[in-house]
């Protein structure tokens, strides 16, 4: 049952919404236009509001979504550690599908939509938290990069320092494990913020 939902949750990740709406309602692959990421936030830059938001709102839900599979499936785990690592797998599971889905040759997007709907799902305050301090970052910089970068560092002190929670070590460890994944996945957006050539994000398509 665990290895099932595990690849179901992989199988989800790996819907390229981005992909099928440009493709579908564009006749483009967002992947050759703009940054080249298959993600919300190249849609916004190259397709607009009206095409990036159901995608950013989807992959979101794909992430949330994944969590959830346990609960469907009804598998029977009762030890608070058990349960957070199968949380942990799913996670994993449905990320590594958006960033490397089977439905698009396996390039995918860097999956800090998906990720912050596993966040909800998992650290539902914690997640809270961490999105006002992009919220912040973002409206300071209009950096998309920057604010996800940001973000993602603080998380772990959040969850860990500011709201205390130690009791279940499995979690700790993803919400470190969240602070090194998103900086290694914007490697290319962290070179180009020290060389000062990253675009910054307003809520309109490119010409």
């Amino acid at each position: 049952m665990i290895i099932l939902i595990l690849i179901l949750a992989y199988l989800l990740g790996s819907i390229p919404t981005s992909v099928w709406v440009g493709k579908t309602f564009f006749g483009i692959d967002i992947r050759t236009q703009g940054s080249g990421n298959a993600g919300a936030t190249n849609v916004i830059r190259v397709l607009g509001l009206k095409a990036g938001i159901p995608v950013l709102l989807f992959d979101i839900s794909k992430g949330w979504a994944a969590i959830q599979l346990m609960h469907i499936f009804h598998v029977p785990l009762e030890a608070a550690d058990q349960i957070a690592l199968l949380k942990i797998g799913l996670g994993a599971s449905v990320v590594i599908g958006h960033v490397f889905p089977i439905f698009a040759g396996f390039k995918g997007g860097k999956g800090v939509a998906t990720l912050l709907g596993v966040g909800i799902a998992i650290f539902p305050v914690a997640t809270l938290w961490t999105l006002g301090i992009f919220v912040i970052v973002f409206f300071a910089f209009r950096y998309v990069s920057l604010a996800s970068i940001s973000a993602a560092i603080a998380f772990p002190f959040i969850h860990i320092v500011l709201l205390g929670h130690r009791e279940i070590l499995p979690l700790m460890i993803l919400a470190i494990a969240i602070a090194i994944f998103i900086p290694l996945t914007h490697r290319k957006n962290i070179h180009r913020l020290l060389r000062g050539t990253e675009s910054r994000f307003w809520f309109r398509k490119s010409r």
